[in-house]
């Protein structure tokens, strides 16, 4: 990209290498006062790490497109004066073997074509050990580390986890290298200090500053979404360079921004040096990762479902469904539990327990306390290993009204009819599956919001096993008695993947 393209404001904290001026902040440093500039130690801090910042070079062969490509002849004009231009370019270029138009084969075929693409990287172990993004390097048929002083060398291929989008290189080095080394991106602070070091709009090797943020940033772009957020200008080629605290240690890998521009406004993410280091440490022992797996399906516990479980605050993971061949069924975890704590660390969220259950090492026995019945309960779970690809969601089942005479009771704005051999017919629920069956959904009804549909079949009604309409009937009238604003159903779909869904009683 032309440099001139680019908006000043995205320069903005922007320190191209060879300059002698570090501009942070929209207040010039002519004059202003030394808060206003950041902190002295940003160019101790790029001095001493940026020779351990390389370029990440790939290509990629690309099958050409017939009919109407990059390669076609613009349509002009009669008498246009950059006819015979074109004509030029277009119709006498020769592609490799002779005698083919520009971007075809000699037959008249379209020609596969190179694309090249630019990120970053740092050097982590003087033997050439390079972390980057995977996305940096994904479908590349050639990888190439470029040093900062412009040397560059072929590079090799570890391992990648796309999960957290993070990649391990290896190259053998010609002269020796300059590494860095992780921090501890826990002791991070809100307002704290950074420093990205990057190849952005492929400019070279370019320094920029910022603060921290935000922590635990969860974008929902993955299952361990866990971001530092910073204000650090990070573009494109940015990808898979180090973020730096002030003592020069890699606090995070910077991957992705948030703009409408593809520049930086300002919205940057990095994944956190405690992730890093645990997926680089296991790529390059394993050039894979091996993951904890509790065997549970879970799901988040909202105002409702922390009512009819008695938990306050609404906190942890409730538990939707256990693995029969995972490691938490022999512990004796149960659908209905909610996980609290997890190896000794508190649990707030669902999110919360994918990241630590996936940090911890496959065959290590851990505690797991959970609340049941409104009381807590410790577990101990020896882990197992968790498997790619992860099991694909049942698709959901389209509503399809039953015939009024298999209605047996209507609560809570549903249809509900026991399981019958016509019933597990026409919704394809499986024998294994126990339950009161939902033949039909009232649109203006809680249950409605909550997407129950016809087909779901309910199995348990405030975590009491129900087998017809009636059961379910008798047990809202109580739950009514006894003052509760919601009842909790664990209800399953007919392949018996279980959730629970918490509908209003008044």
């Amino acid at each position: 990209m032309n440099a001139a393209t680019i908006a000043p404001a995205r320069l903005r904290h922007c320190v191209r290498l060879g300059l002698a001026a570090l501009a942070v902040g929209a207040v010039s440093a002519f004059g202003s006062p030394a808060h206003a500039r950041g902190p002295d130690g940003i160019a101790d801090v790029a001095e001493k790490v940026i020779d351990a910042v390389v370029n990440i070079s790939t290509s990629q062969t690309v099958e050409a497109k017939g009919g109407g490509g990059s390669n076609a002849m613009p349509q002009l004009p009669p008498g246009s004066p950059f006819e015979e231009f074109f004509d030029d370019f277009f119709k006498n270029r020769r592609g490799p073997g002779g005698g083919g138009k520009g971007g075809e084969r000699g037959d008249g075929g379209p020609q596969p074509r190179k694309t090249n693409s630019l990120g970053s990287g740092f050097i982590i172990d003087t033997t050439g050990v390079v972390v980057t993004n995977n996305h940096v390097i994904a479908d590349a048929d050639e990888i190439n580390v470029i040093l900062n002083d412009g040397t560059k060398i072929k590079a090799e291929l570890v391992g990648v986890d796309k999960k957290t989008d993070l990649a391990v290189l290896k190259f053998k080095p010609t002269k020796p290298l300059v590494s860095v080394k992780f921090g501890d991106s826990d002791k991070l602070r809100l307002g704290d200090w950074v420093v990205a070091i990057g190849n952005p709009f492929s400019l070279g090797g370019t320094v920029t500053a910022g603060i921290v943020s935000a922590k635990n940033r969860d974008i929902s772009s993955g299952p361990y979404d866990s971001y530092i957020q910073t204000d650090a200008s990070i573009n494109r080629g940015n990808s898979g360079g180090p973020l730096f605290n002030l003592d020069g240690d890699v606090i995070g890998v910077n991957t992705l921004i948030i703009s409408p521009s593809g520049g930086s406004i300002g919205i940057g993410f990095a994944v956190p040096s405690k992730t890093v280091a645990g997926v680089v440490d296991q790529l390059r022992q394993f050039g894979e990762l091996r993951r904890g797996w509790l065997g549970v399906r879970i799901q988040s516990v909202t105002d409702e479902i922390a009512e009819s479980l008695n938990i306050k605050p609404p906190r942890g993971a409730l538990v939707a469904g256990i693995d029969d061949k995972g490691p938490a069924k022999p512990a004796g975890i149960e659908p209905g539990d909610v996980v609290v704590k997890f190896d000794g660390k508190d649990v707030k969220d669902p999110k919360d327990l994918s990241r630590v259950v996936a940090d911890t090492a496959v065959g290590k026995e851990v505690d797991v306390v959970i609340i049941r019945k409104g009381q807590e309960e410790t577990k101990k779970v020896t882990l197992g290993r968790l498997q790619d690809p992860e099991k694909v969601q049942a698709a959901v089942k389209t509503e399809e009204p039953a015939p009024e005479k298999t209605v047996t009771q209507k609560a809570l704005g549903l249809d509900l009819a026991a399981l019958s051999k016509d019933l597990r017919t026409r919704y394809k629920i499986k024998d294994s599956v126990k339950g009161v069956v939902v033949t039909n959904v009232d649109g203006n009804s809680d249950a409605a919001e909550k997407r129950l549909s016809a087909g779901d079949v309910i199995v348990e009604v405030a975590q009491e096993a129900v087998s017809s309409g009636a059961d379910i009937q008798k047990r809202v009238d109580q739950l009514k008695k006894d003052g509760k604003k919601s009842v909790l159903l664990l209800v399953s779909n007919g392949d018996g993947e279980l959730r629970f869904v918490a509908l209003s009683v008044q």
